[in-house]
Order: C-alpha cells, then structure tokens, then sequence
C-alpha cells in the first residue's frame, strides 16, 4: 500500500470550510487522497454554532446502510440537549450519499473520519481482497500447490481471510485510536466515549440518563471499568426496568451497544495491542471478551443499563444474511417509543450487582488467521 503524506499542499488559513471539506469520488487514489486529507483537517461541522466544549462524546461506526443511519440521525436530533453533544461518525465505506446525511445535521458539533484501509478503498490488494488470495475453502496442501499468497495463514478452522469480514474488526480498532489519539477536539475530553453503530436507535433521555449513569459509577462503583448504556432485550419491560443499572463482568453477546469507556481502559486496551490484534477472531466484542481477565488482568466489570438507550434496528448486515426492511423497522421503533415514553427520564437510578465480576472463556470464531491482519491492526498505534 503507498499512502501519502497528509501534511502537504494544504489551502492558506482562511480557505472556505466547504472547498477544504470537500470529499473527491471517482478513483481509488482520489479517495484515498481525500481520506487522509481529511482526517488530517478534522473539519468540524457546527463548530462555530456550538462551541462550548462537549459533554457527551458519541461515536458511530457506519458502513453501508444509509436508510438505517438516517434513523439513527432523526433519533439524535429527538434527544433532549443534543446541542452538548460530540457526534463522530467513522466511516469505512465512502458514497455522497451517506456524507450528505450526516452534512445535513444541524442540532450537535459533528466530525466525520474515515477507515484509510477499508476494501473500498483497495479493491484487489490487501486489505482488501488480492486475487491472488488462497479461497476460502481451498485446504492448506492445495493452497501450497497454488502457490497463493497467504497459503501459510489459514485460521484455526483451516478457512482462508475474507476481506469483507475481517474489516468491521479493523475498522473498530482504528477507530478506538483515532478517537482516543488523534480527535484535537477531544484532546481535554475526560469522560466515556459511548461507541455505536449506524443501525442503532438513541432513546430521546440519552443526556440525562448518561450523566446520571456516570454520577453514579463515580459515587457507588468507581472499579466499574466500561458503561453498557445499551443492551438486547429490547423495551419489553422498560418501564419496570428504566430506572435501573447492574454491574457484571464484560460479556460480548450483552455488553457491546452503547458501549462507554474512558481514556483510562482505552489505555489499558493499548497493553493489549498485540494480543487484540493477533487473536484469531474476526468479532472485536469477542476478542475484547477474550481479553478480559487474560491480558487485562482484572476483568472489565461492567455498569449496565437495565433499560436500554440504545435500540437496535438493523435486520441486515455482517451476521444477518436476510433482506433489509428499513421500513419495518422504523415501524417497529415509533410502536416502541409510544410504548416505553412514560417511563423515560427517570429522576433517580439504582443499583444492583448481577453475578461475579470473571473471565468468561469462549470457543474463538476464527476468521482471523491471516498475519497481514495481525501486522496491519498492531501498526494502527503508530500509523493511524
């Protein structure tokens, strides 16, 4: 991969925002030039309207699924003092489409980032696909026959990398530097970063809920490592559950929406660079699980919504192969807004422990076999 130097050819001060903002489509090395360039800059949209620093700081992982995140975007502008919030948007697929939804907010400080080494971007070389890649399927003594370039690094299944599975991991990685090293507008910012994805939904008591939820980690469960301000179960008893948050130790299949961590876990993530990074699964939630009580030796404890803030829409995408129905689901998330708005903005929150704080051990998904993953995804903390 050649990447080029960011630092050069830059407008003089003074420059329109929109001419530096402006994203070149078209080919390959257009984009990639505006990738750097961009994360370079780091224009913030609505900076001048809203210029106090932020008191949330929400990053959203957005791939290819434009009628999704534009729920997400009408669920943001529905939250109550969303003018204190710091919204990034990391994206590892690039079309005007999707940028022009997210140019179009008005009502919070935004910044758009994007993956410098998505598939997108490198079609027929690593990281994305490379024709001379071993197929998935082939076994090891045929992929040697062949001659094909990763014939040494099947996973732990026998299975050759596929580049559409192995960014979302990548993505995650990066992102997670980025935001923590990189983002000048976050540089002083001390508290949790929430962490979601395009086919999430925020509840309208976002603000009000996470300041009470930190208030609370801060005064009755200071070892709670990382904040689950969503889950999956849904609004089926909301209103009971509105009010209330559980600690337990970290669990992928649970924990990994809405997800809050601070400047001090992402450190000690950092100490676990090469082990996230060379762990054969292509799931960050299930490297991070694994992580959890091995590498990081205490286990992540975990304070966790009851009543979640964070719906999940998406009926599609990396493990659901069935069709799309973005209508249906903003159907189904206004019938879950009528049912759960009276229980919304709870005065207090409680507190309960649910189970021991463990490692839980899980049999690993492979998919992660190759060691060009490994290097590339070590390599993000120097390179970014």
């Amino acid at each position: 991969m050649n990447e080029r130097g960011v630092g050069e050819n830059f407008p003089r001060e003074g420059t329109p925002a929109v001419a530096i903002n402006k994203f070149q489509y078209g080919t390959f090395l257009n984009m990639r030039k505006s990738v750097y360039d961009s994360n370079y800059r780091q224009f913030v949209q609505n900076g001048d309207k809203f210029p106090d620093e932020p008191e949330v700081v929400i990053v959203v992982q957005v791939h290819n699924r434009p009628a999704y995140l534009k729920m997400l975007i009408q669920s943001l502008e529905k939250v109550a003092e969303i003018h204190k919030f710091f919204v990034v948007f990391s994206h590892d697929y690039f079309s005007e489409e999707i940028s022009d939804l997210v140019k179009g907010i008005t009502f919070c400080k935004v910044l758009q980032i994007h993956f410098p080494y998505s598939k997108q971007l490198y079609p027929d070389e690593f990281p994305g696909q490379d024709p001379k890649d071993c197929p998935r399927d082939i076994s090891k003594e045929n992929a040697k026959k062949m001659g094909c370039i990763n014939a040494e690094h099947p996973d732990a299944y026998g299975h050759y990398r596929e580049a559409s599975i192995t960014q979302t991991k990548h993505h995650w990685w990066w992102k997670l530097h980025f935001v923590f090293e990189r983002v000048k507008v976050l540089q002083g910012y001390k508290d949790f970063a929430v962490f979601i994805e395009e086919d999430n939904y925020i509840l309208p008591d976002f603000y009000q809920f996470f300041k009470s939820m930190t208030s609370l980690r801060n005064s009755h469960c200071e070892d709670c490592d990382v904040l689950a301000l969503g889950n999956h179960d849904g609004v089926s008893r909301f209103v009971e559950l509105s009010a209330k948050t559980e600690t337990s130790g970290w669990m992928s299949t649970k924990h990994n929406i809405g997800l809050g961590i601070s400047r001090e876990v992402y450190y000690k993530l950092m100490g676990c660079n090469s082990e996230f990074c060379t762990y054969d699964d292509y799931n960050w939630d299930w490297t991070l699980q694994n992580l959890s009580g091995t590498c990081i030796q205490k286990p992540l404890k975990v304070l966790v919504a009851s009543g979640t803030r964070v719906l999940h829409t998406g009926d599609c995408g990396l493990h659901q192969k069935e069709t799309c129905h973005p209508d249906l689901a903003q159907q189904k998330v206004e019938a879950n807004l009528r049912e759960i708005t009276s229980a919304l903005f709870p005065q207090t929150l409680t507190l309960s422990s649910h189970g021991p704080v463990e490692h839980k051990p899980h049999m690993k998904n492979g998919g992660w076999g190759d060691v060009r993953d490994h290097t590339l995804c070590i390599n993000y903390a120097a390179r970014l």
